[in-house]
C-alpha cells in the first residue's frame, strides 16, 4: 500500500501561478491539488484529454466552453478534452479541488492568447 499526504508535496511551478501539487504521477493518469485563495483563478487553458475535477473545500466558480457554474464541497465536474475551461475563486475563503487527468496527457495544455 502507497499513502500520500497533501502536506508532503511542495507548489509545483504552473503557468498559473497558484498553488498546486501533484500527488499522484504515473505514466497512465495525474492527479492535482489545486488552492486558491479568496479572489484567484486560473488561466482559461484548453487540456488534451477528458479531466475530473472534484472539489475538496469551499466554492467557486467553473468555466466550461460556454458554461459556468457555481459549486461546492463535494461536487464532481467532468471537463471534455480540448474545451477551453476555467476555475474562479469568488468566495471568502480557500477553494480547494482535485483534478485527475486520465489517460496522462502526452501533449501540453493550450493556453489561447499566449
Amino acid at each position: 500500500m502507497i499513502t500520500r499526504n497533501l502536506a508532503d508535496f511542495g507548489t509545483m511551478e504552473n503557468a498559473h501561478g497558484v498553488d498546486a501539487r501533484n500527488i499522484y504521477d504515473t505514466d497512465d493518469a495525474v492527479i492535482t491539488v489545486i488552492t486558491l485563495k479568496p479572489g484567484q483563478s486560473l488561466k482559461r487553458h484548453i487540456t488534451p484529454v477528458d479531466v475530473a475535477f472534484y472539489v475538496l473545500e469551499g466554492k467557486g466558480t467553473v468555466e466550461i466552453g460556454e458554461e459556468k457554474q457555481e459549486v461546492s464541497k463535494d461536487t464532481l465536474i467532468e471537463s471534455p478534452k480540448n474545451i477551453m475551461h476555467c476555475w474562479y475563486n469568488t468566495s471568502g475563503a480557500d477553494l480547494r479541488f482535485m483534478v485527475v487527468k486520465a489517460p496522462k496527457p502526452n501533449r501540453k495544455t493550450i493556453f489561447p492568447g499566449s
